[in-house]
């Protein structure tokens, strides 16, 4: 008998795990990590054999998620950008 998964149960916010941004369910994996690769122009099935421990059912109901709310997920990447860059330009003033 085929087993039949609720997609809505595949992406999942908890508020103590990864700041309570949307995950892949059993997973820590966020839902801007999936987007962030996508958008360095890798497929669904190139992030799910980087991986190795995602479907690709996950990975796409992450990139369904990105797609469907993706003022909130930029939001996410445009800040960890920022972080990124902060971090750096501390690190090359120390030096």
């Amino acid at each position: 008998m085929q087993t039949i998964t609720d997609i809505g149960t595949l992406i999942i916010r908890t508020p103590g795990t990864l700041g309570g941004r949307p995950r892949i369910a059993g997973t820590r994996v966020s839902v801007q990590r999936i987007a962030a690769w996508y958008k360095t122009g890798m497929n669904a099935e190139e992030i799910v054999e980087r991986m190795g421990n995602l479907t690709l059912a996950q990975v796409y109901a992450a990139l369904t998620y990105y797609h469907a709310n993706q003022e909130e997920i930029e939001g996410y990447l445009i800040a960890e950008k920022s972080n990124y860059e902060q971090l750096a330009n501390e690190i090359v003033q120390s030096v």
